[in-house]
């Protein structure tokens, strides 16, 4: 049997082992119980498969967009349509059955991960049971795994895509091929693709130390440096940049420019003005130091499969640590840390010191706020205080410690190593961890008292779930105890594994199914507490309530919805049905200043077309007065839960003003509209003098200036035919956004913002039909940019191909 032969047997082998161990969500009839996906991806799947087979190759879908029913018209500027490209994800949704292909699309981008991982540590030199084991790692470790429970379906796939980056890259090292660099280049646009912007942002900036470091170790060694000159180790990790850069253009441009004015932008002046998130949000979800201890103790701090309401009974306690909370749990498994010290000692090599450094690295950035690491990172290096959750690069020390556990396996296997002295010292060591856990377990039972009123602030800490009681302190200590002693008998039993093949009395072909089954048991009694299927919810968004049907029957899409009764905007929006607001992390900043400052009983809704409020009952019946009677009730649901107010006084989509107020200041400007005597029809607010002379807003003229009648409104496309009698501004209600262009009479006029948040156009006497286009230059320029890309690479891998077929290729 051939090399590559067995390494397929043991990916298949990987493959069953992982459908076994997920079983219980892949093969049912059932749905993963978390929120995401029941709210979301469930029925993102569902929608897919309604669409024909062929949409799954429909990559004219790569275009920008403006959505004019999400938040009052929304685009990332095309920055998410790249997703179209990875056919594939479409190939899962269309091949596997509802409801478990939520589940399949989770396992089967866990296996493509730990394939990569596979391959990279088989390339640096580990043997295939070592692989197979850090493969595992990868694929069923809680720290990943759990993330399952949170419905993170998008991250577990971005993620996995990070040990093919530095697969293909080390390939590259280790080749000097040129096709090696364009496909690390390529693997981490595809994985920005993926739209988990802060795990591809983490893993580019891993990849980048990975290869300045191995360049540095090449550049150290003679025979190294002879086979890879100075030139071409530079040329090639250029390559790696430039040719990432152009490949992922057609997402980054866009998101690039999109980002620049939102409330993360350098605008926002948040972070001492330096744009990002402030410094507090930044750092939340910082992995508390103490947490370190759950590495090896994984229910200390507690665990909680969901992010509120009760835990499942086979959670006996709620986390209580210092995170705002968590759905997840950071363990890996006891077995890899284990092994960690063999190749520390034994294989003190480049790669070791790498994966040593992942895991250090890593761990201390994940402590964010609680480390001077991450500090200074946050103060000094670009794009940290982008992102907030410095816990999410956990992904990065569990594939380091995949790759230590590679090697602590081989080492352990190979009979030599178990014969030195070093080896009987670690296996001491091994034995001192279980001592070490009896012992604290021993001072937890007998001290009991003591350190319960040492730690009584931290155990008695209630949650937004969980009162404080005396019944919560013992909650948490007994679980404390509980969770000691399991670690302490697990530790106890793979030091018996250890020391019954040191003495000869487990057989070393027995050895690696011993410890994987105790691996497995170990993981899987954490993986199992997060691992839940509840029937297929029969509400979805699709779903027409009462208050929707009326909303069906009397909408139009020029006019917008607000619900204020908790109901989710998206339920309307999946009707078609434009709503002001839906919660987004990231707003523009223009945008995210007016709802801040949104007062009802201004004009601030009239001139974002919002004609018809959606509210409780016992909410109106509170706030019907400060309402006023703009707001008419016209529908009350049959439950008479919830009624639907019509705002009589709103402003249609277009309309002209003769009369403009010339304000600079933002606060001003937000200060006048929320001022209930403001009417923009008659003056608007704009930030520079108007180019052609318009009434004085003192005296406006008297009169109206004219008619607009839109002809045609459409989510990248809005055409008007405007009657204009006197010298006018033409305000368009849709949010002002630099990406859109407009023509009056086929010639390109500008855009000016107006009222803080909308559109407008002077306009001269006369008919003119005026068109807005959506249209943006980064994403026509990053797509241009990302074919091209495209197209290199599959020249150069028929050259490859071709190469290696004719036997021309150097080894």
């Amino acid at each position: 049997m051939t090399e590559r032969r067995k390494d397929l047997l043991c990916l298949s082998a990987l493959f069953v082992v992982l459908m076994l161990f997920y079983a219980k969500i892949l093969f049912t009839g059932k749905v993963i119980s978390a929120p995401d996906i029941i709210n979301e991806s469930y029925w993102g799947f569902v929608s897919q498969k309604s669409e024909p087979f062929w949409d799954i190759f429909a990559f004219d879908k790569v275009q920008a967009g403006w959505n004019i029913f999400i938040n009052s018209g929304f685009t990332s500027e095309g920055g998410i349509s790249p997703i179209h490209f990875l056919f594939w994800l479409k190939l899962i949704q269309f091949v596997f059955p509802l409801p478990s292909v939520v589940a399949w699309h989770i396992v089967l981008h866990l296996f493509f991960g730990a394939t990569g991982l596979f391959l990279f540590c088989r390339a640096i030199g580990a043997g295939r049971l070592g692989s197979l084991l850090a493969a595992l790692i990868f694929a069923i470790a809680p720290e990943n795994a759990t993330l399952i429970n949170a419905g993170h379906v998008m991250k577990i796939a971005t993620i996995s895509y990070a040990p093919w980056a530095f697969y293909v890259l080390e390939r590259g090292f280790l080749t000097r091929r040129l096709i090696f660099f364009l496909a690390t280049g390529l693997v981490l646009a595809l994985q920005f693709f993926n739209t988990h912007w802060q795990i591809a942002y983490y893993t580019c900036l891993c990849i980048g130390i990975y290869g300045i470091v191995r360049s540095l170790i090449i550049l150290r060694s003679p025979q190294e440096r002879a086979l890879f000159p100075v030139p071409k180790l530079f040329g090639m990790n250029l390559v790696v940049l430039v040719f990432f850069l152009t490949t992922v253009s057609v997402g980054l441009l866009p998101l690039a420019n999109w980002s620049q004015d939102t409330n993360r932008g350098v605008q926002s002046g948040a972070n001492q003005g330096k744009g990002g998130l402030s410094r507090d949000e930044a750092m939340s979800w910082s992995l508390p130091p103490e947490e370190v201890g759950a590495f090896v103790i994984p229910g200390f701090f507690g665990l909680s499969r969901q992010e509120g309401g009760e835990n499942p009974k086979n959670i006996a306690s709620y986390y209580w640590g210092r995170m705002n909370f968590t759905q997840t749990a950071s363990y890996m498994g006891l077995l890899p840390w284990l092994l960690v010290p063999l190749p520390l000692i034994f294989r003190r090599n480049r790669y070791t010191w790498l994966a040593t450094a992942a895991i250090v690295g890593g761990v201390f950035f994940s402590m964010g706020k609680y480390s001077l690491f991450y500090n200074l990172l946050f103060d000094y290096f670009p794009g940290i205080n982008r992102f907030r959750v410095p816990k999410m690069i956990m992904f990065i020390p569990v594939m380091g410690l995949g790759v230590l556990s590679a090697f602590g396996l081989d080492l352990l296997l190979d009979p030599r190593t178990r014969e030195t002295r070093q080896f009987k010292k670690y296996l001491i060591g091994v034995t001192v961890l279980p001592v070490a856990l009896l012992l604290l377990l021993g001072a937890e039972l007998i001290g009991r008292d003591f350190w319960i009123n040492q730690f009584i602030d931290m155990l008695s800490q209630p949650t937004r779930y969980q009162p404080q009681s005396e019944q919560l302190v013992l909650q948490r200590w007994t679980n404390l105890v509980t969770e000691t002693g399991l670690a302490a008998g697990l530790a106890a039993l793979f030091a018996a594994v250890f020391w019954a093949y040191r003495k000869g009395v487990l057989a070393a072909k027995f050895l690696p199914a011993a410890l994987l089954v105790l691996f497995l048991v170990d993981v899987g009694r954490i993986d199992s507490k997060f691992l839940f299927t509840i029937p297929v919810p029969e509400k979805n968004r699709a779903q027409k309530t009462p208050v929707i049907e009326y909303l069906i029957q009397h909408r139009s899409d020029q006019y917008r919805v607000l619900p204020m009764d908790g109901s989710d905007p998206m339920a309307y929006v999946a009707q078609n049905i434009p709503v002001m607001f839906t919660s987004n992390a990231v707003q523009q900043r223009r945008w995210q200043e007016f709802l801040d400052n949104v007062n009802m009983a201004s004009a601030m809704l009239d001139l974002l077309n919002i004609r018809y409020l959606v509210i409780g009952s016992e909410q109106f019946a509170k706030e019907k007065a400060a309402l006023g009677p703009k707001f008419v009730p016209v529908f009350t649901s049959p439950d008479g839960k919830s009624l639907i107010l019509e705002n009589r006084t709103v402003l249609p989509k277009a309309w002209l003003v003769g009369a403009v107020a010339v304000i600079q200041s933002p606060e001003q400007r937000l200060g006048y509209l929320q001022d209930p005597g403001y009417d923009p029809s008659q003056i608007v607010m704009v930030e520079s003098p108007p180019p052609i002379p318009l009434a004085n807003p003192n005296a406006p003229a008297a009169g109206a200036p004219g008619t607009v009648q839109v002809t045609r409104y459409q989510g990248e496309h809005i055409d008007l035919n405007a009657l204009v009698a006197r010298n006018a501004i033409l305000v368009l209600g849709e949010k002002y956004y630099k990406g859109w262009r407009a023509t009056v009479d086929g010639k390109e006029t500008e855009i000016y913002p107006v009222n803080h948040v909308l559109r407008g156009i002077y306009l001269t006497p006369g008919n003119h039909k005026v068109e807005f286009s959506f249209d943006p230059a980064p994403f026509k320029i990053g797509k241009s940019l990302t074919l091209a890309s495209f197209a290199l690479f599959f020249i150069m891998l028929g050259r490859e191909l071709w190469l290696k077929r004719t036997g021309k290729l150097k080894a």
